[in-house]
């Protein structure tokens, strides 16, 4: 018999659904410690948590039986994936599932900036009349700014305009295209800053988005522009937005996110133009049987069947296949992550192409892998093996896969060609054992590069003393260099300098870089 246990509380719909099945036994145990989590679950197959327990590595390790680990929502934050990955435990998440959850709450808050709503309800709960302190704006012939054009920020565009707003948006891996099929005008991100009367993120958090809007951003925005947050915390700068508020320059901000939660002693509850809710947007009866019910189906499918739905960590092929398969399964994510860094301006294209022995492998996994790795570096870990060509698609872009079994210049290799608005870049890498993998060529440039976590890539003159330069600066700021290559086409040419690095370098150390007499170009790759 399975042993399934429920750590966290999730709605009903999805315990009577495990509860239906004979073969398994349910236990729901939802105020478990750290330790006591660690004690019990040896005895479990599956596990199914929301954001409450978090499943660490001192979990995993005791977890001698689990098979899956399921999260009854879409951030996958508490849980160890890359440890559960190497003890071959799939982790599932259910993304989508609070899609018009979280699109509702932003029109709600997005209202009630407009009509002062909860500060009105405050005033008369404690007795008062006051009329004219309220007054609000239409929000019709607004425009709102939606930074951020996923399913959620695509399905708030869709209510805006319903209400007769003008929607505007920016998003990095969206092209014009495919906004415009959605009603809204794909403009650039300082523009949504300077006309948007609203302004609402629907980004993941990451080191791109990290503080995306601050001071400068406040700064550059319409006079009387009002926030609206309900993506995830630390998307915005709160000291930046509170000076803001108290400055008048932004009439008001809704925040359902924070970046610390809960958010004690934060100056922004003081504040009467900013309201505040405590974390929402999933927050509905609709979304949380959806997700629970999505979640538990999604781990009896496992248990029972094998089949796969959802997971973050592996595809869903049969295990013999994936024993096969696996180190070019490793390059080809690591191949999508790079291009996902490299690639500038919206992705219309991505064409993967294997060549030599690999062509010979199921290569399906390999491109989901590719187009997984590729879309996270902006999207964040709701990409998995099943949801990343579907949101391909919704994106607008077309991924392309091609064979041939005539080996080049390598036994086995795969090229993973990327077109955007920015123009084509194209990388390929080679596998030269089950845990020795390179990449090979960078656009035009032959190279022999390790795919470690940490690679600059300078493109600069070729001239004497430019590799030295580019070592002195980071000789200066303590960065070790752990491998370096030197590539050109032919002399005269542009070098291609790629630096392996044992440590992340800042934007002040790349843009020291980049003011070298000679450099033309920089790009720092993380691969971790």
């Amino acid at each position: 018999m399975k042993k399934i246990l429920v750590s966290d509380s999730i709605d009903k719909e999805g315990i009577e659904l495990l509860n239906k099945e004979k073969d398994f036994r349910v236990d729901i145990k939802t105020e478990l410690g750290p330790e006591e989590l660690v004690k019990v679950i040896g005895e479990y197959d599956g596990l199914i948590v929301r954001s409450q327990t978090k499943v660490n590595s001192a979990v995993i390790a005791a977890a001698s039986g689990l098979k899956v680990i399921a999260r009854a929502g879409t951030g996958i934050d508490n849980v160890d994936v890359e440890t559960a990955t190497r003890k071959g435990i799939v982790v599932m998440n259910v993304p989508g599932g609070n899609t018009v959850s979280a699109a509702e709450n932003t029109i709600a808050l997005l209202l009630s900036l407009a009509r002062n709503i909860p500060q009105a309800n405050a005033s008369m709960k404690s007795g008062k009349w006051e009329k004219k302190k309220f007054i609000g704006i239409e929000v019709h012939g607004k425009t709102l700014g939606i930074l951020g054009l996923g399913r959620i920020g695509t399905e708030v565009a869709r209510m805006a305009q319903g209400m007769g707003m003008l929607t505007m948006g920016s998003d990095p891996f969206v092209s014009a295209e495919q906004a415009k099929k959605s009603g809204i005008e794909y403009v650039p991100f300082e523009d949504v800053l300077k006309k948007a009367d609203f302004i609402t993120v629907h980004t993941p958090l990451n080191k791109d988005t990290k503080y995306m809007l601050g001071e400068k951003e406040f700064a550059k925005m319409k006079e009387g522009a009002r926030v609206i947050n309900c993506a995830r915390g630390g998307i915005i700068d709160e000291n930046a937005l509170c000076a803001a508020v108290k400055s008048g320059r932004i009439a008001g901000a809704a925040l359902d996110v924070f970046e610390k939660e809960p958010p004690e002693n934060s100056p922004l509850l003081a504040l009467d133009r900013v309201i505040t809710t405590p974390h929402l947007g999933a927050s509905t009866d609709e979304a949380q049987a959806r997700v629970s019910a999505d979640c538990a189906g999604q781990v009896i499918d496992f248990l029972k069947n094998g089949v796969i739905r959802n997971a973050l960590n592996v595809p869903s092929i049969e295990p013999e296949l994936l024993r096969q398969i696996e180190p070019y399964l490793k390059l080809a994510g690591k191949l999508g992550k790079f291009q996902g860094q490299f690639v500038q301006g919206p992705v219309d294209v991505i064409n993967v192409l294997y060549s030599g022995d690999v062509s010979s492998y199921n290569s399906n996994p390999m491109t989901l892998a590719v187009v997984k790795s590729l879309l996270e570096v902006m999207l964040g870990n709701t990409l998995n093996f099943v949801n990343a060509l579907p949101i391909a698609r919704e994106r607008g872009i077309k991924v392309i896969e091609g064979k041939t079994g005539t080996p080049e210049d390598y036994t086995n290799l795969i090229t993973v060609e990327v077109g955007s608005a920015g123009g084509k870049k194209s990388v390929a890498g080679t596998v030269l054992s089950k845990e020795m993998q390179r990449i090979v060529r960078i656009d035009d440039y032959d190279v022999d590069v390790v795919p470690s976590e940490y690679i600059l890539i300078c493109t600069h003159d070729d001239r004497p003393g430019m590799v030295g330069k580019i070592g002195t600066v980071l000789g200066g700021e303590k960065i070790n260099i752990a491998g370096l290559q030197l590539s050109r086409k032919k002399k005269g040419d542009a070098n291609l300098t790629v630096l392996n690095v044992d440590i992340s370098p800042s934007e002040k150390v790349v843009g020291k870089l980049k003011k070298i007499e000679g450099i033309r170009d920089v790009r720092f790759v993380e691969l971790k």
